[in-house]
């Protein structure tokens, strides 16, 4: 299968760079997966789309501050630091740039000295492995000196950096926001349980490699990035639950689908787990758990565009997208959304 099978045409404006006002109140096509038929709707319609007895999967990974920017000890240089996951104790796996200037051995300082690192070795895909001394918490120090590292398309500078976290986040680890969950309000949660829906949350700490480039012609030879996961008993007890009795399973966000698709066996049953996945969802794959998907859109030729293929089947997708196009949605991390029902 051919990486530019999933392309198409996406005019630079339709990028959104900026959240909206009110979160609940961006566009929501709604797609019917069986036979490509597309509604456009507002977000906060969603209630109207779920049913008592339904189980909604929310991820509520909280992104921490993983952008510092500081300067090379040895000669002041500037040097950027992201970091993708904590590896133990102290020591995280980062992506450094300018990469060429930060060799093993090489000492780092941000805020005034405030958080020193060493850069350990040079590991897969060229990220280094730091380790960081201080004095006091380390959440602290970077909750202050750290910036949201959004993604490489959005230009413009967030104002609130609360607009890139879901209302829901709680557990802190991601590098990325999942970001079909912006559209909810505390509000709107609040009509979906009182409407008889399950609201479920596990955890998914995403890593900057959901914005990695497949590089690869063909989808097969693609190496999906890992991230860590956890599925608590509760939930697990939940999801299984809401299946045996018939309701629909409906991830928000190609994250909670991940998890789900993860954490399932053969048999159909969510297992109770922390792990790490890498598991690459492409059009063959047959989906154990997740029956709908609330996710925005995504870029051309990328592993979500793949799964959102997946799940709803290529031309669907691709119809849709450049209906939505036509129709000017706004695509990406603060764009609009899309129910894959």
């Amino acid at each position: 299968m051919e990486v530019s099978e999933f392309d198409y045409e996406l005019p630079k404006e339709l990028i959104a760079q900026d959240p909206i006002p009110d979160r609940s109140a961006s566009r929501l096509m709604i797609l019917d997966k069986k036979t490509g038929e597309t509604q456009d709707r507002i977000f906060r319609d969603i209630v109207d789309e779920l049913n008592p007895g339904d189980c909604l999967v929310i991820n509520d990974t909280k992104v921490i501050p993983a952008r510092l920017l500081g300067q090379r000890e040895e000669t002041g240089g500037h040097v950027e630091v992201l970091l993708l996951k904590r590896k133990e104790g102290d020591v995280w796996e980062c992506l450094v740039r300018p990469g060429k200037k930060c060799r093993p051995g090489t000492h780092l300082t941000f805020g005034d000295g405030r958080l020193k690192a060493e850069i350990l070795e040079v590991v897969d895909d060229g990220d280094r492995l730091i380790h960081f001394t201080y004095d006091g918490i380390f959440e602290e120090i970077l909750d202050q000196l750290g910036q949201m590292p959004l993604p490489p398309y959005i230009t413009h500078e967030l104002k609130d950096k609360n607009r890139y976290q879901t209302v829901y986040a709680s557990v802190a680890g991601s590098a990325a926001a999942p970001t079909a969950g912006l559209h909810f309000t505390k509000e709107l949660l609040q009509q979906i349980e009182a409407k008889g829906v399950r609201i479920v949350r596990i955890t998914l700490h995403v890593g900057l490699g959901t914005f990695r480039p497949v590089k690869v012609d063909e989808v097969e030879n693609h190496h999906m990035h890992s991230e860590i996961y956890r599925v608590t008993p509760e939930a697990a007890e939940v999801i299984n639950r809401t299946k045996k009795e018939g309701g629909r399973v409906i991830a928000v966000g190609t994250t909670s689908c991940r998890t789900l698709e993860s954490a399932t066996g053969d048999d159909g049953i969510l297992r109770a787990e922390t792990k790490w996945t890498d598991i690459f969802i492409y059009p063959g794959y047959q989906f154990k758990m997740v029956d709908a998907l609330i996710t925005n859109f995504h870029l051309p030729k990328s592993t979500l565009i793949m799964l959102v293929s997946a799940l709803a089947g290529r031309e669907h997708i691709l119809n849709a997208y450049q209906e939505a196009v036509r129709k000017k949605y706004r695509f990406f991390s603060f764009g609009d959304a899309m129910f894959i029902r």
